[in-house]
């Protein structure tokens, strides 16, 4: 496969990907083991939903800072420092045995300080790049890789369930702060100071959600969110309860497809519109889940390996639109936006969903609760698929149509792209 992706500077975002993912894997899918090892397990749908509730305010707060002040890679290199020390400091003290109340209070810092991350990291990156739709999938496609190598590593460590993972996560995020002062200093792309109190905490961002489409985009995400949430806590012990081992390995099985997805995404998004690349990975999604309710070894490996497709299709895909569709000033908090209706709002729902519905489903059938879970939440994903197909105009019908000369590079506004502007 030639890898012609790599121009010039495209390897240095590439590694960033790649290096961060690493760190974010090693962090969130152990997560559910350490907790489990060191007396907390009952805290685990709160401790996954502490992300959800950091990403309500931190990503827009850092990404108007992104967006006006400081350079976005400045802001990424405290953050990531900020998270691996914190994360360091956290592993040291579940494994003296805090309690509870102290366990989320420490994992809630984590996330306040880790949400604004891998926006802002993707905001940098696909404002270097001239075609977002053609480049931006092998590019992130480094960042799958990256996760999959942090859950081998712990795996291969014998970490899972204990503090060492949090002791290598930590070491992994100073490790991203770090590779950070090779990179370039990307300017802020605004030069206007902030006005009001709600420019200032990046609230203002919220007004991109009167435009139809954008919102439809934005909601999506936000609705398929809360359904992607149960993998990560409630996949490992379905597995467990299967009789698998190193579950932080098979777990990956998610990104060796994103990754092959990611490579046939550029291709994918120069041929059909927006509204069909979506809706196959909310179709891949409902799939997803209804595999995992028998309940059965193989289905439920291939429901976990079938994620990636469909997030991919459906989450790079959202990234790709804002980008292309958004004004340049806006790219970290339209980004940062995003976060907040997937990781905020959409993963909130989820993971205090998640954890009432698997309580509710185990304890009136017992172990044919996981086949009530997941069908649940398989309709749930029909639903947003419905919703999307109804709901989402684009501009125009059937494939993509490609000029002569190959693709041209989309209008970037806040507003709908006028006729002649990109074809989403």
């Amino acid at each position: 496969m030639q890898l012609g992706w790599i121009k010039t500077g495209h390897g240095r975002w590439a590694g960033l990907f790649f290096l961060h993912a690493m760190a974010m894997g090693m962090w969130f899918v152990p997560l559910s083991a350490l907790l489990a090892g060191t007396g907390h397990d009952a805290l685990r749908p709160y401790a996954f939903a502490a992300s959800a509730v950091a990403a309500f305010v931190s990503p827009l707060v850092f990404g108007a800072v992104a967006d006006r002040h400081v350079s976005p890679v400045r802001v990424v290199r405290g953050l990531a420092a900020a998270t691996g020390v914190a994360i360091l400091a956290t592993s040291w003290l579940l494994g003296q045995g805090i309690s509870a109340g102290w366990a989320w209070v420490c994992v809630q810092g984590v996330a306040v300080c880790m949400a604004p991350t891998f926006s802002l990291s993707t905001a940098v990156v696909l404002s270097q790049l001239e075609d977002s739709g053609r480049e931006f999938g092998p590019i992130r496609a480094m960042a799958t890789v990256g996760w999959m190598c942090g859950c081998w590593l712990i795996s291969a460590a014998g970490a899972d369930g204990l503090v060492l993972s949090g002791y290598l996560c930590g070491a992994a995020w100073l490790g991203v702060s770090l590779y950070t002062w090779g990179l370039p200093a990307v300017p802020p792309p605004a030069s206007d100071p902030a006005g009001d109190w709600r420019a200032r905490l990046g609230w203002d961002a919220l007004g991109l959600l009167r435009d139809r489409d954008h919102r439809v985009v934005y909601l999506t995400a936000g609705l398929f969110s809360v359904s992607l949430a149960g993998l990560y806590p409630y996949s490992p012990p379905q597995l467990q309860d299967l009789g698998f081992e190193r579950l932080s390995a098979w777990m990956s099985l998610a990104q060796v497809s994103e990754v092959a997805a990611l490579f046939l995404l550029s291709s994918l998004l120069t041929r059909w519109r927006l509204k069909w690349t979506m809706a196959l990975g909310l179709a891949c999604g409902a799939l997803r889940v209804a595999l995992c309710a028998f309940h059965r070894p193989m289905p439920v490996l291939m429901g976990v390996a079938l994620h990636g497709v469909a997030f991919a299709c459906v989450m790079i895909t959202a990234q790709v639109y804002v980008a292309e569709r958004i004004e340049g000033m806006w790219r970290a908090r339209a980004q940062a936006l995003l976060t907040l209706m997937s990781m905020g709002l959409g993963s909130l729902m989820g993971y205090l969903g998640c954890g009432w519905w698997h309580e509710w489903c185990l304890r009136r059938f017992g172990i044919g609760g996981w086949t009530w879970f997941w069908g649940g939440w398989a309709l749930w994903t029909v639903g947003v698929l419905i919703y999307f197909l109804a709901a989402y105009r684009g501009r125009g019908h059937g494939l993509r149509p490609v000029p002569p000369g190959g693709p041209v590079e989309p209008a970037r506004t806040g507003l709908p792209v006028p006729p002649g502007g990109a074809t989403t």
